[in-house]
């Protein structure tokens, strides 16, 4: 009987430990409202085929004029500015070796994004460019343990009247803001890693059952649209009553099926009848 209670006491400790993981913020949650009456167009309103590469500044100029909300990659140049990319690597939008930041931003300004005339921008030219006419989901790329980027895009951010969020893969991109910036609205990246085969071992377990949350403490995590029913992203929405994104919606069809597990839309590859929710 002893040895069944300690079972049992054990049992309980890892349940409450794993709520514990995953929570979110709970208090002085910010006004997600703001953000859930919006659809995103993935890497700006993109069209390969009418020439307008994703991430560039036709992508966004084209979404501000149809009304929708915009999510974009940010990453750092060697010289620390903050440029819109979202490959690590320079190969598939570019045709160049390399990584981002292995150039600075003036080198990086040689290339051009899909065989068109448009080139990488920086981040300071898209703030410009949207001017708080449509609320942003910046999506910060980070590979390792180097915040710079973070510090960098918040210093633009601090001159910027427009509506925006921060969402990062990377735990320790949530963590800075949780630290440094507490009033901005904060997203955790994550996927079903190891049902898409794309990574595996322990670090894309936790992160895939959201086991970083005690780090960041985020107010909404944004997850692969295929997998609505994971457990952790399914506890987080319905019983701690955090916001939830869907990435990345491809149909009319499929955003019909998202409104049923998610708050916020990000979709990429048609255009939706309406550009709210």
């Amino acid at each position: 009987m002893k040895i069944l209670f300690i079972v049992f006491g054990c049992m309980l400790a890892l349940l409450l430990l794993y709520f514990l993981m995953i929570m979110p913020r709970i208090l002085y949650r910010p006004d997600m409202s703001r953000f859930t009456r919006w659809l995103y167009a993935h890497r700006g309103l993109h069209d390969a085929k009418a020439g307008i590469p994703e991430n560039s500044m036709a992508a966004f100029r084209k979404a501000v004029e149809a009304g929708f909300g915009i999510e974009l990659d940010v990453q750092i140049s060697r010289d620390s500015v903050p440029v819109v990319f979202h490959d690590f690597t320079l190969e598939r939008m570019c045709g160049a070796s390399g990584k981002v930041c292995d150039y600075s931003y003036e080198e990086l300004q040689q290339f051009r994004l899909a065989g068109t005339g448009e080139r990488i921008p920086a981040f300071a030219e898209v703030l410009q460019l949207v001017d708080g006419q449509t609320p942003l989901i910046v999506e910060l790329k980070i590979e390792r343990t180097d915040m710079t980027v973070c510090r960098e895009v918040d210093r633009l951010c601090l001159q910027y009247d427009g509506l925006y969020c921060i969402e990062s893969f990377n735990p320790l991109a949530i963590l800075w803001y949780r630290r440094h910036r507490r009033n901005i609205v904060r997203g955790q990246l994550s996927d079903a890693f190891l049902k898409e085969g794309e990574y595996g071992g322990t670090g894309s377990f936790l992160l895939q059952n959201l086991l970083f949350n005690w780090v960041g403490r985020p107010d909404f995590i944004a997850y692969n649209c295929k997998y609505p029913k994971m457990l952790s992203r399914r506890l987080c929405r319905s019983f701690y009553r955090s916001k939830a994104a869907a990435w990345t919606i491809r149909s009319r069809e499929q955003l019909a099926e998202a409104r049923k597990y998610f708050d916020i839309f990000i979709f990429d590859g048609f255009v939706p009848k309406g550009s709210r929710c």
